[in-house]
């Protein structure tokens, strides 16, 4: 026989029970494993092997994942990950994912309910982030595809048709970010035909957030020097320090500037979910594009991020590329225009879709504001740690989620080991970046299960391998 399915599904259905009861498990289990785990070169050579010709068990490969996979994952799930800003998903996405799977709809377009429950969550994503109701956007692989495609629609502003017939074609444009902007943005440049050069990365003040008079200082002296500003990419949460830009005099001067104002919130935009931080995005509803994830914060599992974009007929002729063989309809499975296809560059797509309905409809706005406000509150606990130690010194304000600190008397060289040696005990996942010229201990907040104990534990860790007296800071 030719076909892919079982002879007996019998036993694939028990597999398959298997495979969510050990699910389940190891997601209730979390604390009692290890955050991460070094992988054994064994395992590592054994993901050598040549491309196989004849099929094995499917039992057998379920063995080898629970053996040589799952132990050596990333480790997110975990409650005490802290280094990166990578969600801990959530079990009803899970859930999504295997229902998803199962029934394999290409979401880049025709007629069917997919595309429906896309433009749900599109909507959903513009009203959360104070977006017109009018709003288009796409559901992309994370936020550099979503910032590619925001510069792609700032082209779009800027050369009309002759960008898609002669692309940028030594026009003189340039953009404007932060020093602190992430890399997928001058990335997008990059690849967006632009060069990385045509970024202009404004200093930043104490607070870590885009200089305003420098950013009109650069546009003034590029204006006379020939060029055309056409994208002021403000950030909504900096990688580094968790900053917002501020978003409302970005707007300002990308409106007197004719520039498409973008807002890189990857992470932070959903802050706008908190009554309590909720401040720190005014102005988030006037971008012209948004990019972010709800693989970050809003807890979907990996991967989905969002653009939304404030003007559809742009969106669409940034995209749309019709042809005969993908011609929509009036009617039939071809209707439905505009697709999904006609707003990314993605013509294959999964129902991604799916996986942020559920999320958002199992614990509305009001769980997942909780756990930005939970996150927030955690990280200023661990700020006050830090601030009443006699050895660790805040490195950058702790406006959000994310705390950077240094250690006294400790080499840079010193704190990359503590750092690898959490990690590598499979205590703590901290990360490492660069404050000022130190080399700063950098904790990320994003995790749901995170909880006041095990900030409490990773100070107390650091301390007992700092040999350093350990104590609760008042007011914690």
């Amino acid at each position: 026989m030719s076909t892919l399915d079982p002879a007996d599904w019998s036993s694939l259905r028990a597999l398959g029970h298997q495979m969510l009861d050990d699910m389940v498990d190891h997601l209730a289990s979390l604390r009692e494993q290890p955050v991460w785990r070094p992988m054994p070169e064994a395992v590592r050579q054994s993901f050598t092997a040549p491309l196989p010709s004849s099929g094995k068990d499917t039992e057998a490969l379920y063995a080898r994942f629970t053996a040589d996979i799952q132990p050596y994952v990333t480790g997110n799930l975990h409650p005490r990950f802290m280094g990166w800003v990578h969600g801990g998903g959530n079990p009803v996405s899970m859930l999504a994912e295997l229902l998803a799977g199962a029934m394999n709809a290409n979401c880049g377009g025709r007629d069917h309910v997919g595309i429906a429950v896309e433009r749900q969550v599109i909507a959903w994503a513009a009203e959360m982030l104070g977006m017109p109701a009018q709003t288009s956007g796409v559901l992309l692989t994370g936020s550099s595809m979503a910032n590619l495609c925001a510069v792609l629609c700032a082209k779009q502003k800027a050369l009309g048709e002759a960008g898609h017939e002669t692309g940028v074609n030594g026009a003189k444009l340039t953009a404007y970010a932060s020093s602190g902007v992430h890399r997928c943005v001058t990335g997008a440049l990059d690849m967006a035909g632009f060069g990385s050069a045509a970024l202009r990365k404004i200093p930043v003040d104490a607070e870590f957030r885009m200089d305003m008079d420098k950013l009109r200082e650069a546009i003034t002296a590029d204006r006379a020097a020939g060029f055309t500003p056409f994208l002021i990419a403000a950030t909504a949460g900096s990688v580094d320090a968790g900053a917002f830009d501020d978003l409302n005099a970005a707007a300002d001067i990308a409106a007197a500037e004719n520039a498409w104002f973008h807002v890189d919130g990857a992470f932070g935009a959903l802050a706008a979910l908190s009554p309590a931080k909720r401040h720190l995005t005014a102005g988030l509803g006037r971008a012209d594009s948004i990019a972010f994830d709800f693989h970050k914060w809003a807890q979907v599992t990996y991967s989905c991020g969002c653009l939304l974009v404030r003007d559809p007929e742009i969106h669409n002729t940034t995209f749309a590329q019709p042809t005969s063989y993908l011609a929509a309809a009036p009617r039939g499975l071809a209707g439905g225009f505009p697709w999904p296809c006609d707003l990314g560059p993605d013509l294959s797509r999964g129902f991604s879709a799916l996986k942020i309905w559920m999320t958002l409809s199992a614990y509305g706005t009001e769980g997942l504001a909780r756990v930005v406000e939970n996150s927030c509150a955690l990280a200023n606990r661990l700020a006050n740690h830090v601030q009443a130690s006699n050895r660790l010194v805040l490195l950058a304000p702790a406006a959000l989620n994310i705390v950077c600190f240094g250690i006294e008397g400790k080499t840079d060289q010193q704190i990359l080991d503590l750092v690898a040696n959490l990690q590598e005990d499979g205590l703590f996942a901290p990360s490492t970046t660069i404050i000022n010229g130190r080399t700063a201990i950098r904790c990320a907040i994003v995790n749901h299960r995170t909880t006041e104990e095990d900030i409490d534990e990773l100070v107390a860790e650091i301390s007992r391998r700092l040999e350093m007296p350990y104590r609760v800071p008042e007011g914690t």
